[in-house]
């Protein structure tokens, strides 16, 4: 079975959000409690934010306008030499609690920093059209605090699982993918090679765009990307025009030996591409089996 998407998984939490948030102990919220795991004194580990359960409440640090409704945020840690903590495509439950409402909402986002980065994490949200927790975050400045939840485990990556592997993001669902290629790319012991394939609306979508060309240029014979835009304005260059299609995978995927391909991005784009009870999907079509196949 393909894995359970952040995005179904979110709708099963916020379904009971209120009860949810008060059964893991909603006390601790209003409190803005820390709950942050310390190394063992004999070791020299650093200590981990997110490693066990509770509540941890970061300070805004800055944050950096990347296009008219995305952000980047930097959250700072209570104590500089501590690292996240979090595995490798984790993502962590925001808690936001927005102006008029009794209830807190719940959202997940994958943090697009290095995950073992002392002192700090960061976050990319883009902010939709009457999004309650993403127009919270977005109202944000340096000096506020936002609480976050447990961490959200993905898919349990181990270094050279696959010798090949195929990421396919759609507009913001960059972020698991992209926290996925740094992981790799960063491990000296990790030779896996990697294939994206990134399409979004505009050009102004390619989030993380400078960092991925970078992917590419220190690790030429391991990272290769091919960026598809809908909706180019005017002359467009450096990716192709339209939309993750079986055409376009056909001349960049390949479903050999132990290759595996992840998804993430709008629940239209998943479902074509991974299918669903009324339709076979692209992947499968390309000859991927369903255990080849993660959706984030």
């Amino acid at each position: 079975m393909f894995a359970m998407s952040r995005t179904r998984l979110l709708q099963s939490i916020t379904g009971r959000s209120a009860a949810a948030v008060t059964l893991l102990g909603v006390g601790a919220y209003f409190a803005q409690s820390r709950l942050i795991s310390t190394a063992n004194a004999e070791s020299n580990e650093p200590p981990k934010v997110f490693s066990g359960f509770g509540f941890t409440t970061l300070r805004l640090q800055s944050t950096k306008d990347v296009n008219h409704n995305t952000k980047r945020l930097v959250f700072e840690f209570p104590d500089q030499n501590a690292v996240s903590g979090l595995s490798l495509t984790s993502a962590l439950l925001t808690i936001s609690r927005p102006e008029g409402r009794w209830f807190p909402v719940l959202r997940p986002y994958t943090p697009i920093g290095d995950l073992n980065q002392e002192g700090q994490i960061e976050l990319m949200v883009k902010k939709y059209p009457n999004g309650k927790a993403s127009s919270h975050i977005h109202s944000l400045v340096p000096g506020d605090t936002l609480t976050f939840a447990a961490a959200i485990k993905g898919h349990t990556w181990t270094p050279n699982q696959s010798r090949q592997i195929y990421l396919i993001a759609g507009g913001a669902g960059i972020t698991p993918i992209y926290q996925m290629a740094q992981g790799i790319l960063n491990n000296p012991a990790d030779k896996t090679k990697i294939n994206l394939v990134f399409g979004v609306n505009t050009e102004q979508d390619l989030l993380l765009r400078e960092e991925l060309e970078s992917f590419k240029t220190r690790f030429p014979d391991r990272f290769d990307y091919v960026y598809t835009v809908s909706h180019p304005q005017g002359q467009h260059g450096g990716f192709k025009k339209g939309y993750v299609t079986e055409e376009l995978l056909r001349d960049v995927v390949r479903a050999d030996g132990d290759a595996k391909v992840f998804v993430c991005g709008p629940p239209a784009m998943e479902d074509s591409l991974v299918g669903s009870r009324s339709q076979v999907g692209i992947l499968a079509r390309l000859g991927f089996a369903k255990d080849q196949i993660v959706r984030f």
